[in-house]
């Protein structure tokens, strides 16, 4: 992603301060970072996917005069290690609550009481699956782009319903996969990525990456798209994405909304864009409709990706406002 295209709306660019690996075991080193004020207010920003890892411009979301910026790399991407893209990966150790998980121990490890914690598409799910978890150390919730990975969700985008809306683009990700296996694509997909073989993995991986990189934006992003297709980047962001695709993020039914009781007193802002097509307003209406205390904020003019304007303008606000 290219800051410059942000600088009218963010924050300007910083470095770390501290940057570490987590031992969070089953083998997995997990990046972790800080930057921004030390003695700031503590924010916790969770990255997509599931298996994207994060990208410097993510600081600029949060004043680095009033914020303690942490970002990490979740198992199996970014920095962390084993990449995920490794011949032989094993993501047995790699579900939604090794995550959460990982992320206490990261809190805990750094003296922290409470963050607030900031999540958008996959993040937004990881960040109230934490939160339902452990509510009294989370201050306030910033959720953007709503994805609970219920059936339904899933479906719409790996299963065809959005090739309603993307025809041309959908055409591309169907033809990896022979016509036989096309009555399920997410389990299609999970053989090839799996395949040992490079020249089975790599090319589905990068057909599924950029079938996603290239739907998030309201107009295409060229350069983000060119990003999905790096290989090894691919294969473990595919990989991953799968993996928790395939067992549904280990949540029961619903799991995420119907749970929000036990963060209703946590101050909570979400941003959705009305012409989200990865993960379709439906569902940030139906958290909003479970938990109506929070601030919701629907962007007219916007697609799924922070990097929206409007998105990326009601994100800085939302943080602004939750600086003290």
């Amino acid at each position: 992603m290219n800051s410059t295209t942000l600088d009218d709306d963010l924050y300007p660019s910083i470095e770390p301060y501290e940057t570490g690996m987590l031992l969070v075991g089953d083998g997995h080193r997990m990046y972790w970072e800080q930057s921004g004020n030390p003695e700031g207010k503590p924010v916790l920003f969770v990255h997509g996917g599931p298996g994207s890892g994060t990208s410097p411009w993510q600081r600029r979301f949060f004043d680095p005069e009033k914020y303690r910026i942490i970002l990490f790399d979740q198992r199996g991407c970014g920095k962390s290690t084993p990449h995920a893209s490794e011949p032989g990966a094993d993501l047995r150790f790699n579900t939604t609550w090794h995550l959460v998980a990982d992320m206490e121990l990261l809190r805990k490890n750094l003296g922290i009481s409470q963050w607030q914690v900031f999540g958008g598409s996959w993040g937004s799910g990881l960040a109230l699956a934490y939160a339902e978890t452990h509510p009294a150390a989370v201050s306030e919730l910033v959720l953007r782009g709503i994805f609970t990975l219920r059936p339904h969700e899933l479906e719409w985008f790996y299963e065809g319903g959005a090739a309603a809306i993307f025809p041309d683009l959908w055409q591309k990700y169907v033809a990896e996969i022979p016509v036989l296996e096309r009555n399920n694509f997410i389990a299609a997909y999970r053989r090839r990525l799996n395949d040992p073989d490079p020249a089975v993995h790599t090319p589905a991986a990068i057909a599924w990456s950029t079938w996603e990189g290239a739907t998030t934006t309201l107009h295409l992003d060229a350069d983000h798209v060119a990003e999905m297709e790096v290989a090894d980047r691919a294969v473990a962001f595919a990989r991953i994405e799968n993996h928790f695709f395939s067992h549904g993020g280990w949540f029961s039914d619903n799991q995420l909304i119907a749970d929000v009781e036990r963060i209703r007193h946590i101050p909570t802002v979400i941003v959705q864009g009305r012409y989200d097509m990865c993960t379709p307003m439906m569902t940030a209406w139906d958290l909003h409709q479970a938990l109506p205390e929070a601030e919701f904020i629907v962007v007219a003019d916007a697609g799924h990706a922070a990097t929206e304007p409007g998105i990326r303008r009601a994100l800085r606000a939302a943080t602004d406002a939750f600086a003290g």
